[in-house]
């Protein structure tokens, strides 16, 4: 049983491929953290160091959110692999922005006191419903991407 003539060649652009990915999914989660970090009150890397039950919630939610869109930017990114790591990491760019922008919104909408609910050092409900706003918009955000 012999393998396919080109089955090295293509063995290893899909490896080449699955790790370009990874660091541009990585590189766009980071950007998603601190873009949270930056726009939510407080110092979340700090509070979630802390071990502050709503900084650690709000900011679980929002990373499980930014990754909803990096999937989807990467899953709907050209089949070509230059063009498809660049439409990655535009949409996936877009994306956190939108989704920042649209959480601040709802949250000023809604007059949640994110500040004070995530340096709350006991479980706050609070911080579901801004959880819950983090993962749905990041649902939103990533549909419209696709």
């Amino acid at each position: 049983m012999a393998l396919p003539e080109n089955f090295g060649t293509d063995l290893a652009r899909g490896i080449g491929a699955i790790a370009l990915y990874a660091i541009v999914g990585l590189v766009l989660m980071l950007i998603g953290f601190y873009a949270i970090d930056w726009t939510t009150p407080g110092k979340l890397s700090d509070l979630v160091r802390a071990g502050r039950p709503n900084a650690v919630i709000v900011t679980a939610s929002g990373m499980v959110s930014m990754a909803l869109i990096i999937v989807v930017a990467i899953f709907f990114s050209a089949s070509d692999l230059t063009a498809g790591l660049i439409t990655s990491v535009v949409y996936g760019l877009i994306g956190i922005i939108a989704q920042v922008l649209a959480v601040r919104t709802l949250e000023w909408v809604t007059k949640l006191d994110v500040g004070s609910t995530i340096e709350d050092e006991r479980f706050a409900p609070a911080s579901v419903v801004v959880a819950a706003v983090h993962i749905a918009l990041g649902l939103i955000v990533a549909v419209a991407i696709s």
